[in-house]
């Protein structure tokens, strides 16, 4: 049977947006199945690992011995497909509540993905979402999840310490990277709760946000399944 779960005190929350704020996988799909038979990938090894990452991380993975430049040259023909097309983008159910709950509650929050800002403004305008500010982007690092570098921005660039922000992710890369950077990530999704997040829920319609008085920071009340582990404060 679920669960409610109030679980510890942040001062910031940092968002994935693929599979986190948006619902992309139809056309992550489409273009990635593709890709894979112009390679000669199978599809399914390259749902293992599509999902989180920059594209040219995606195929350096998957085409070991592939030339990086051309993963580059790749990745920016995929990224023009990609923003193109936005039929199927839906936003995940709640997360139109959640986004203005954290602009309510004037809480400090940051979009982290590996889009790069044409693509995420794509597909969170197709979703109608608001983008929040700021953003970290593929422009704003140098090495794709599951490298922290990206999560290290967005808290750097809210002025929080690491260990202070939670993270909201969906994939094996950015669940990985949210931990590697030192802080508790939520999983969201029907992927997330394999990739070890600290906890995991099924949509964010499953999270509720609330202000601390004073600016002090937000707790996160989750419903969970009772099997889910809950956050330590």
């Amino acid at each position: 049977m679920p669960s409610s779960i109030t679980i510890g005190v942040f001062k910031a929350v940092l968002l994935d947006m693929d599979g986190t704020l948006v619902d992309s996988d139809a056309v992550v799909e489409r273009l990635w199945r593709a890709w894979g038979e112009e390679h000669g990938v199978p599809f399914e090894q390259v749902l293992r690992v599509v999902h989180g990452r920059q594209g040219y991380a995606t195929m350096a993975e998957l085409l070991p011995d592939r030339p990086m430049e051309l993963n580059h040259a790749d990745n920016a023909r995929m990224l023009a497909a990609e923003t193109s097309d936005v039929e199927g983008i839906v936003p995940i159910p709640g997360a139109h509540r959640f986004l203005a709950a954290l602009e309510a509650g004037a809480l400090p929050h940051a979009l982290v993905t590996s889009a790069d800002v044409a693509l995420a403004t794509a597909r969170m305008t197709a979703a109608g979402l608001r983008i929040p500010r700021p953003r970290i982007t593929a422009e704003s690092v140098s090495a794709s999840k599951p490298d922290p570098e990206g999560f290290l921005k967005g808290a750097a660039e809210l002025g929080m310490a690491p260990a202070d922000c939670v993270v909201f992710e969906d994939s094996a890369a950015g669940i990985a990277a949210g931990l590697a950077a030192g802080m508790r990530v939520v999983g969201i999704g029907p992927r997330a709760a394999a990739f070890g997040p600290t906890v995991a829920v099924p949509t964010l319609e499953h999270v509720t946000v609330d202000p601390l008085p004073g600016g002090e920071g937000l707790t996160l009340t989750l419903v969970v399944e009772d099997a889910q582990p809950a956050i330590a404060s």
